[in-house]
């Protein structure tokens, strides 16, 4: 769950990864990504999921270089769509204990990947950025993960210098209501 919060790959590309597409030389920590059309892009890695990537390959006994799958089930197979949602449900589940308000929420392997898209927009990363991040080709699609809230529109109203304070009403003077009544 965190490779996929961290990186906004799509579920297919996560459970698509091996061992070999991970470069976790610091700084510049990143991970090789085939997407859609057998597109491939490069995703910086941060630091958190560089420790757990780390300590998943040492358990797994897995070496960088290695073509084997970075994420595998029950059997030790590549894990599978299915199998990726069936953990962040059991994850969901067991965080509803401690947090019930999660039980209203509809929490997939998208959703990450969704809430990524946000988090890098609310902190000011720009839209090509965020497409080429999550390997869309048309910046439209880009778009629809990246609404804007009102909080992000709050926040562009004081970024543009737009108060909500009223100013002084106008009041026209006798020689201007004069002026208009001769008219």
């Amino acid at each position: 769950m965190l490779f996929l919060a961290r990186t906004g790959a799509r579920v297919s590309e996560a459970i698509g990864a091996n061992a070999a597409d991970l470069q976790m030389a610091r700084p510049g920590s990143q991970v090789l990504l085939c997407g859609k059309g057998r597109k491939e892009r490069m995703v910086p890695i941060p630091p958190d999921l560089v420790h757990a990537l780390t300590a998943l390959l040492k358990e797994r006994g897995l070496a960088n270089q290695e073509a084997r799958p970075l994420f595998v089930g029950t059997h030790d197979e590549r894990l599978t769509r299915f199998g990726a949602t069936h953990i962040v449900r059991r994850a969901v589940a067991t965080a509803t204990a401690s947090r019930p308000e999660l039980a209203r929420k509809t929490i997939s392997p998208h959703v990450f990947r969704h809430s990524l898209a946000m988090k890098l927009l609310r902190s000011g990363v720009d839209l090509l950025t965020i497409q080429a991040w999550l390997g869309h080709s048309q910046v439209a699609t880009t778009h629809r993960y990246a609404a804007a809230d009102v909080e992000m529109m709050r926040r562009g109203l004081d970024k543009a210098g737009v108060s909500g304070a009223h100013g002084v009403r106008f009041r026209p003077k006798d020689a201007v209501l004069q002026l208009l009544d001769s008219i």
